[in-house]
């Protein structure tokens, strides 16, 4: 598992844990931005970089 989905779970689970102290919307909010951070990164890449970062996950995976 990559840094990256780590903070991703932990920011999911702290949005949980503060489900219970804060009210609903701020947990939501912190849930839908954990989840949603990524994504945003990877739609601002370049098409060649796009790309070049799923070459790499195929590797990775033992693909090519």
């Amino acid at each position: 598992m990559t840094n990256r989905t780590k903070f991703g779970i932990g920011g999911v689970i702290i949005g949980l844990i503060l489900l219970a102290v804060l009210p609903w919307w701020v947990s939501v909010l912190i849930i839908a931005a954990a989840i949603a951070l990524p994504a945003v990164g990877y739609f601002m890449l370049d098409p060649s970089q796009r790309r070049r970062l799923r070459d790499q996950r195929r590797r990775q995976l033992g693909g090519r």
